[in-house]
């Protein structure tokens, strides 16, 4: 199906779309937009350049503009190659609001619930504006991701607050699949669930029977937790300094990480919990490196990548409010990957311009790039000059950046990615039209970039 490019009225001189920076911008159509804006996106969290709540309403406005197949596709990539929770949630409550996409609501929100938490969040997100009445879609797919939890999954995410998963259960009208299962949403309802054995759960009950600071009862639970390989492996890293406050015994630490399972972890989740566990960097490297060499064959390059690295101001800014990672990590991360998987690799960062980085691998490599040059404005399009004249033969060129420029960036000579880690309503990536080559655009991060320019180029 073709979509239609948004066109400006023109009430004489037209004036340019520019990045918040200033540089030029292209003119996207609506579903291009729509990706943009959704899939580097947590939810109303601001980002450097734009208000949460801005972005939001931008995704609502143009949900209706794009054909309803692509909004639920895009809602079901969002969910499961993003890994995002709750932009997904709210495509289809946007969705339900136009009867040209209603038809497919039911579907794609049994598929996007994923957690049995998301079941309320999706209805504290549909009456955001008010309570009103489900529509039938909306029943029916909250119905059909009803019967997907177990007692566990229900157990630990049936938390107080002003949707409880009961409420989900009696609006829905959910049927069980069989008599288990309805003993169990009795007990639901009954507030009986058996209480699981979450390390959220231990740490709660420690701190209600500790001692005056909380320590001890804390370190007894984090220990046991890692005695029983309670953890999984992001669980793990994010509790890292938690558990060096709590004064847990170093050896057990060590222990988990060298035995942890990091399929599928990306090494900025390590980086993360470097900067907030300096301590025990060398075991999470070592845990890093073991996650890159379990990479697919997939996600491999051959011949030659040129890498730039947005360095620039806004770059150092949070993923979320809540999230202790910045995008420079999700950047960093991206460079580590493509150094162990590309057969050969030659990075820069840029800002105010562009500079090589030593050819370091890990931990390394991310101090390399952090401290190759300040972090100042966004100088993309002389940055390219400069790499394309010192790297003219290359097989790709990738650049990572949240597109806010403040100069024109033109076509790529070759082969190029522009890996888009922000929200923000216009960016740079999008190629001029007129050049044979022109960028390949990719919005948001996950395992899943290097594996679709993998694919794309096989293809």
């Amino acid at each position: 199906m073709r979509l239609n490019v948004l066109k400006l009225i023109d009430y004489g001189e037209r004036p340019a779309l520019r990045t918040h920076e200033g540089g030029p911008a292209r003119v996207l159509t609506a579903e291009e937009k729509l990706r943009r804006s959704v899939l580097s996106f947590m939810l109303w969290e601001s980002e450097f350049y734009e208000d949460g709540a801005e972005i939001a309403a931008r995704i609502r406005e143009l949900v209706p503009m794009v054909p309803a197949e692509r909004v639920a596709a895009l809602a079901v990539e969002a969910r499961e190659r993003m890994k995002l929770r709750h932009a997904p949630l709210l495509l289809v409550r946007e969705m339900a609001r136009h009867a040209t996409h209603r038809a497919l609501v039911a579907e794609t929100l049994q598929r996007v619930i994923q957690r049995a938490d998301e079941l309320a969040e999706f209805l504290a997100i549909y009456w955001a504006d008010g309570k009103q009445p489900l529509s039938g879609q909306v029943k029916k797919g909250l119905a059909a991701a009803f019967v997907k939890f177990d007692e566990y999954a229900l157990a630990k995410y049936d938390r107080a607050g002003s949707v409880r998963l009961r409420d989900v259960l009696f609006l829905s009208h959910a049927k069980p699949v069989d008599a288990a299962q309805e003993g169990l949403w009795k007990r639901l309802v009954a507030n009986e669930l058996t209480v699981p054995d979450t390390w959220e759960v231990a740490l709660s009950a420690a701190g209600r029977v500790a001692d005056a600071d909380g320590k001890a009862s804390k370190q007894e639970v984090w220990e046991r937790l890692l005695v029983d390989r309670r953890l999984g492996a992001l669980a793990l890293l994010r509790n890292l300094r938690n558990m060096h406050e709590a004064g847990v015994r170093e050896e057990l630490v060590l222990g988990a990480l060298a035995q942890m399972k990091t399929e599928r972890v990306l090494p900025f989740r390590f980086l993360a919990a470097a900067r907030k566990a300096p301590q025990w960097e060398e075991a999470l490297e070592l845990a890093m490196f073991r996650a890159l060499r379990e990479a697919d064959e997939s996600r491999r390059l051959a011949g030659h990548t040129v890498l730039l690295v947005d360095v620039s101001g806004s770059m150092v800014c949070a993923l979320s409010r809540r999230s202790e990672m910045l995008r420079t990590d999700a950047a960093y991360g991206v460079a580590i990957l493509l150094r162990e998987l590309a057969e050969k690799v030659t990075i820069y960062t840029f800002s105010e311009k562009a500079k090589r980085v030593p050819a370091r691998r890990g931990l390394a490599l991310r101090d390399a790039l952090d401290k190759n040059q300040a972090h100042g404005g966004t100088y993309l399009g002389a940055a390219l000059a400069q790499v394309e004249l010192e790297c003219p033969l290359y097989d790709r060129l990738v650049v990572i950046t949240d597109e806010q420029a403040h100069d024109t960036v033109p076509d790529p000579r070759g082969r190029g990615y522009m890996i888009n880690v922000a929200s923000a309503r216009n960016g740079v990536g999008y190629g001029d039209g007129r050049a044979a080559k022109q960028w390949t655009h990719i919005d948001g991060f996950s395992e899943a970039v290097l594996e679709y320019i993998a694919e794309l180029e096989r293809a």
